[in-house]
């Protein structure tokens, strides 16, 4: 989220980053919020001041005898306090306009990123490993699922709908022993610490990482009981309210499933001011994602590629701005070291301005090898977001050398998507039989399994 301040002062630059997304210039209209935010504020200020000043020139005139101007003094004061209630309205109206135009801006892109408008513009920066060659057509990973009698689509849909999965026996157990050796590894070697967080998170938690409240419809919301008598149709986001139907519910009473661990781990630092020594913060944590996948229709309707419920190792760090970007090199390569030890060839990119993510400043992202598709997929996205949710946080930090507080960086990445993992263990590691080789890192997790069946 921006601070209107920097805009007015940086207009141009403003609108500069906002065209390298595609995007119109808004800083005038964004400064027009902002005038008739100051003229609000200083419309409630000047009658406040002035009903203060007439109240004491009432005590003036009464003690002089005066008892016209004292009237006239008394019937100025309620006039103001008449009009009391339509200025603070107006007060509130402004500030709300401006929040909300606000909350709508995506992230400025760093220099370094390239322009572009889709995926088809983002930029290889490197290559890891050899795609392995089959002496037989590769399957996709459904299939080979289906065919060892463990993944069973058909019957998740009669118990949730479509893009469900349920897993069973060995790949089960497969799904879990990627989620622990991730954890293993990040909390172990690359000196994260583990948490468990909740899945259930609050507005002000989904506003604060942005995925409120532009991102609304791609969310699960969660409300506690039945939703009220007579009343249906979708959760619509207000200002400063949520409504079900034509019913006002209180802010707060909404909750919503995490799309990532990203919402919950950023969060621990909002409304904080922490010091410098602190910093960097690394946090990792495994659990279930949920998404709408709204704007997904008719993408990977099979298979487990774009599930709305998934797990996924996440990877969180808090820093400080001068250690940021050195941070996102060294998160990236720890999402790598992943791929790396399991094994799987990927390819890293950096995405270009038309496709990175709504608060990202810059994202790499690692593409592993899908023999059954024959083409690379996304199975990490890590990003550098700088102070944009920090901002939305109010989540900052004491340098040891300064007096004022400054607002934290912020970064998150996949490490890595679990189900994407599972996929790809399953299609890099076919066997003309139809079985699965265990990934030799993984078979401590298995019980010394070496292949699916056994």
């Amino acid at each position: 989220m921006y601070d209107i301040k920097w805009i007015r002062e940086n207009a141009e630059i403003f609108d500069s980053g906002r065209a390298r997304r595609g995007l119109e210039p808004l800083s005038t209209q964004l400064l027009a919020f902002d005038d008739a935010r100051r003229a609000a504020i200083g419309e409630l200020q000047r009658a406040q001041e002035r009903r203060n000043a007439a109240s004491k020139e009432i005590g003036a005139a009464m003690k002089a005898g005066d008892a016209a101007r004292a009237e006239a003094l008394k019937a100025e004061v309620a006039t103001i306090k008449e009009n009391w209630p339509a200025l603070e309205e107006a007060e509130r109206f402004a500030i709300a306009e401006l929040d909300a135009a606000l909350a709508a801006i995506p992230n400025t892109p760093l220099d370094e990123v390239p322009d572009g408008a889709d995926e088809n513009d983002n930029v290889e920066v490197a290559r890891w490993g050899e795609p392995r060659v089959f002496d037989f057509t590769p399957k996709e990973h459904f299939e080979i699922g289906e065919g060892l009698g463990l993944m069973d689509f058909e019957t998740a849909a009669k118990i949730s709908g479509a893009r469900f999965v349920v897993n069973k026996g060995g790949l089960a157990r497969l799904e879990r022993a990627l989620a622990q050796f991730m954890l293993d590894l990040h909390t172990n070697e690359h000196d994260y610490i583990e948490v468990s967080p909740p899945l259930l998170v609050r507005d002000d938690a989904m506003f604060g990482t942005a995925q409120l409240p532009k991102f609304r419809d791609d969310q699960f919301s969660v409300t506690a009981g039945r939703p009220p008598e007579g009343n249906s149709g979708p959760i619509t986001w207000g200002h400063e309210e949520l409504t079900w139907g034509n019913e006002k519910l209180s802010w707060g009473s909404n909750y919503w499933l995490i799309p990532t661990a990203e919402v919950p781990l950023t969060n621990l630092v909002r409304e904080s001011i922490l010091d410098e020594a602190q910093l960097p913060m690394r946090m990792t944590a495994g659990t279930y994602c949920f998404r709408a996948e709204a704007g997904a229709a008719g993408k990977d309707t099979r298979g487990m590629i774009r599930q709305h419920q998934f797990y996924k190792v996440e990877l969180v760090s808090i820093t400080t701005p001068e250690d940021s970007l050195e941070e996102h090199e060294r998160m990236t390569g720890c999402a790598e070291k992943v791929l790396q030890l399991l094994e799987l060839p990927y390819r890293k990119v950096v995405l270009c301005t038309g496709d990175m993510g709504f608060a990202s400043q810059k994202t790499y992202d690692l593409e592993v090898w899908l023999p059954g598709q024959g083409k690379y997929r996304e199975i990490s996205s890590c990003s550098v977001c700088g102070d944009f949710q920090a901002r939305r946080m109010n989540a900052r930090y004491r340098p040891s050398e300064s007096k004022g507080p400054r607002f934290v960086h912020t970064l998150n990445g996949s490490g890595v998507a679990v189900g994407r993992a599972m996929v790809a263990v399953l299609e890099n590691y076919q066997q003309a039989d139809g079985s699965v080789d265990v990934p030799r890192v993984l078979r401590p997790y298995m019980g010394g399994l070496t292949r699916i069946p056994s």
